[in-house]
């Protein structure tokens, strides 16, 4: 395993412990029944866990962004749908409030979202805003002092539950991703209405929806960051997500292949367990190869925004490739379980529908590599 310190270390096992002992006697049933996990949540909130990144100042245990990326992946590798939750809240909800905010914005929010009394989300895709997010057609006008706010994004995670929604709206018409603006929407709040939860393929106990807003109210002390300025405020939260991204597929790899090898080991076939084949054998090797070229990117990626250097260029690759490390390893662990690893008495066909979102949310993997190219030929 990709070496880490004593202290980091030891940040793993208390998570390990939590995830292992809290959450995994309920994963099974978080995703069969699309149960978002609030009482677990609240847990999570109590002991820090939401706010890993965050100072002692705000409430957060003051740690740095490797341990953040070794709590996802451990709480991951139990419950992708915990594991996401968490990753929305902390790297997509918190973070640009805590460095964009004003001071009265910080006051206002930040204490209760890094302790978990509140949770956040980030409100930039739309129908015609996926991959293109300059293509926002959510609108804020100015009235009087203030903002109306119309517009509807999809696809949200922690949508029904947050209590503030950072979120995109085009402040000027300019095209493209001149005069978007971020703001602070509270939930609740009139004109803001919930529609539907989508129902997913995997990650079913997080919350994905849509949400409506119809001559929403703003103060102007909503407006996050500088008028029509709102693109840098959303790419820079994008660049911190991918590592949290990268670190839940890492968690998702893991687990996987902690199931295969443990099954490998008890399966009996032709007289001896399944281990001893070479062929098989193999296919664990290979497994394992990624999963640490995997970690090594995440790691990295999470090591160098802590040193506070440039990293969107390896935050772009620990995604990537974490995420086609997440695929191809649940796609093989059920391969090593045979028959029984499509059924879902078992967790590994659980993980293999988890893993597939990770190739598509938060940029895809297609968008990872122009990430990537364009910071290789500037």
């Amino acid at each position: 395993m990709a070496y880490i310190s004593e202290e980091h270390e030891a940040i793993r096992a208390a998570i390990r412990d939590f995830a292992e002992n809290e959450i995994r006697p309920h994963a099974m049933a978080i995703d069969k029944e699309s149960r978002f996990p609030i009482e677990i949540l609240k847990k999570m909130g109590a002991l820090g866990y939401l706010g890993i990144p965050y100072p002692e100042e705000w409430g957060g245990p003051g740690m740095d962004m490797l341990s953040y990326a070794i709590g996802v992946e451990e709480i991951s590798r139990v419950c992708a749908s915990t594991g996401i939750t968490m990753a929305a809240h902390t790297s997509l909800g918190i973070f640009p409030i805590y460095t964009y905010g004003t001071p009265a914005q910080k006051e206002r929010y930040l204490r209760k979202l890094i302790t978990g009394e509140w949770l956040g989300a980030f409100g930039l895709t739309e129908p015609e805003a996926g991959s293109d997010a300059g293509g926002t057609r959510t609108t804020a006008v100015r009235d009087g002092d203030g903002w109306i706010l119309n517009g509807s994004k999809i696809y949200i995670t922690n949508g029904k539950s947050a209590k503030v929604i950072v979120t995109a709206a085009r402040t000027s018409k300019d095209a493209g991703t001149r005069g978007i603006s971020a703001f602070l929407v509270e939930q609740p709040n009139p004109g803001v209405t919930i529609g539907k939860l989508e129902d997913k393929l995997g990650c079913r106990g997080s919350e994905t929806a849509e949400i409506h807003f119809e001559n929403v109210r703003l103060p102007a002390d909503a407006l996050l960051g500088e008028l029509n300025r709102g693109f840098p405020v959303f790419l820079d939260t994008l660049d911190g997500g991918r590592v949290s991204i990268g670190a839940m597929a890492l968690g998702i790899a893991q687990g996987a292949f902690e199931a295969a090898v443990e099954y490998a080991k008890t399966r009996q076939q032709f007289g001896r367990p399944i281990a001893e084949f070479q062929g098989l054998q193999w296919i664990l090797a290979d497994m394992a190869t990624q999963i640490e070229n995997a970690r090594l990117h995440v790691y990295n990626s999470a090591r160098m925004k802590d040193a506070g250097v440039p990293y969107k260029k390896e935050s772009a690759m620990a995604k990537l490739v974490a995420a086609e490390t997440a695929m191809y390893v649940t796609t093989k662990a059920i391969q090593v379980h045979g028959g029984i690893g499509y059924m879902r008495e078992l967790p590994v066909e659980r993980y293999f529908r988890d893993a597939k979102l990770l190739e598509i949310g938060e940029g895809t993997s297609e968008i990872q590599r122009t990430v990537i190219a364009r910071e290789i030929l500037k």
